[in-house]
């Protein structure tokens, strides 16, 4: 008769690889998790060639979709397929009240038209602060 398989739980199996895994980052000079530094002395567990967590350069070249909304309005497709040049669309907001700016389609300012060598801009008076704007995103 053939022998039963191993009914071993793994769990041998896992300390070894772990103990392999160890042995391997301090060959490579990066020392076991949780054992200190680099040379095996006690203490700060600097991490090479990483920068700080608390840092956000590595966010900081990320594209962002940023809207300025002039205003909004609901139209029928009757209506849309109606629209011709020089047709006119009545949109919610007043003349002379702020635009608002949206990134990602949220809400961080508000502010007013400006032409900037011959393109427009908009200045912005009025930003949102950290806790409104985190109260979007809820």
């Amino acid at each position: 008769m053939a022998e039963p398989a191993s009914t071993s739980t793994g769990a041998e199996d896992l300390g070894d690889l772990g103990a392999a895994l160890s042995a391997a980052a301090s060959q490579a000079g990066q020392g076991a998790p949780g054992s200190g530094t680099a040379d095996g002395a006690p203490g700060s567990e600097a991490k090479q060639g990483m920068a700080p967590f608390h840092s956000l350069d590595f966010i900081l070249d990320i594209p962002l979709k940023v809207t300025v909304e002039l205003g909004r309005t609901k139209i029928a497709i009757r209506d849309i397929l109606q629209l011709a040049q020089g047709s006119v669309v009545e949109l919610s907001k007043f003349a002379g009240e702020p635009l608002e700016v949206l990134v990602n389609d949220k809400l961080i300012a508000r502010g007013e038209v400006v032409v900037v060598n011959e393109k427009f801009g908009i200045r912005l008076t009025d930003i949102l602060s950290p806790v409104e704007r985190i109260e979007q995103l809820k």
